[in-house]
């Protein structure tokens, strides 16, 4: 149907139009697999801009015929018009029916037909889909929503507001768990984590302190919930830096070390079993026995430093599943890019 209406488009507002929309889509798509690493939307962004190169070069063509044209092809039957042979031969009807169809169009005489303006057209063209673009994106934004279909995502903040420890005096002051679970628990995390369809089922922070150290070094959490996976984001302001936190992990349990920059800071990939602990409830709802600690499901963690320079301090970006499926380390990376700059950098004490 579309094609069909296209057709019935003239030359000069359809080509300018697939133009538009080849090369818009084009780059779009182009940009979102590049991002996304997805080579077959590049490659079918590369497709879109191909078509809209071969459109450009015809509409090329056919302004250069329009400013240069052609001589005009002889009329036929012309030659009965020329030599008193040729009219004899042929006959007085044949001559007059050549004279008739020699002689001027039928209309005002003497006006030459009037050219269309393809500029106008054009112009006229991507106007057009400007506007309509503009509809779309607007739509959603200024008609109302229905808010039964609108699924809700998981609030951060659970209205009680306790006494934030001593650790969290310090100057500057670390971030505390709820602006760690606000910056994490973003309306485009479930996009990121591959699982669009799925809306976080909970969502909390909470400002604790590292093991320990008496109650010295702040440890801020926050974790979003969701069907397929958990996140967890956790901030440690200790003296730390990443390289002594590297050489650590060898003496651990962790697999599949690997170490990068993010955002220009050092950071470690790093692998560890999660801990299962289960406790039965008694018959009247009191705590009863724990069973023993297990292994849980592997974790993909990645650290970063609080700060360029690695003065101390590391920011961990957790994810791990039920079923033990892991995301590609892509997903981390996307998720430190997001929440990262939400964290203010750890300054010179």
């Amino acid at each position: 149907m579309l094609g069909f209406l296209l057709r019935l488009l003239p030359f000069w507002v359809r080509e300018p139009l697939l133009i538009t929309v080849g090369s818009v889509l084009g780059v779009r798509i182009m940009y979102l697999g590049v991002r996304d690493h997805d080579w077959v939307a590049v490659g079918l962004g590369v497709v879109f801009l191909v078509f809209t190169a071969i459109r450009v070069h015809v509409v090329v063509r056919a302004l250069r015929a329009r400013r240069n044209p052609g001589p005009a092809a002889p009329v036929g039957g012309s030659a009965a018009l020329v030599g008193g042979p040729a009219v004899a031969a042929d006959g007085p009807a044949v001559a007059a029916a050549a004279q008739a169809g020699a002689g001027p169009r039928p209309g005002r005489p003497g006006t030459p037909e009037k050219d269309h303006n393809a500029w106008g057209q054009a112009i006229a063209a991507v106007a057009v889909f400007g506007a309509v673009a503009a509809v779309l994106w607007l739509g959603p934004r200024v008609m109302p929503s229905d808010d039964s279909s609108t699924q809700q995502t998981a609030s951060c903040s659970d209205g009680e507001h306790e006494e934030l420890p001593k650790a969290y005096e310090k100057k500057p002051r670390p971030v505390t768990g709820e602006e760690l679970c606000e910056a994490l628990n973003r309306p485009d995390l479930a996009r990121l984590l591959g699982t669009p369809e799925e809306t976080a089922s909970s969502a909390s922070g909470t400002n604790n302190t590292a093991p320990l150290t008496d109650g010295k070094v702040a440890l801020p959490e926050a974790e979003v919930r969701f069907e397929t996976y958990t996140v967890n984001v956790s901030a440690t302001y200790n003296d730390l830096s990443t390289d002594q936190y590297v050489k650590l992990m060898k003496y651990g349990d962790e697999k599949d070390v690997r170490t990068l920059k993010v955002l220009g800071r050092p950071a470690v990939f790093s692998s560890d079993h999660t801990m299962k602990l289960e406790i039965s409830l008694g018959s009247d709802g009191s705590a009863g026995s724990g069973g023993p600690v297990e292994e849980g499901p592997l974790a993909r963690t990645l650290s970063v430093a609080l700060d360029r320079d690695d003065r101390g301090g590391y920011c961990d970006f957790t994810v791990w599943s039920t079923t033990g499926a892991l995301p590609d380390d892509r997903v981390l990376l996307d998720i430190a890019d997001k929440v990262l700059p939400k964290i203010p950098e750890r300054t010179a004490r």
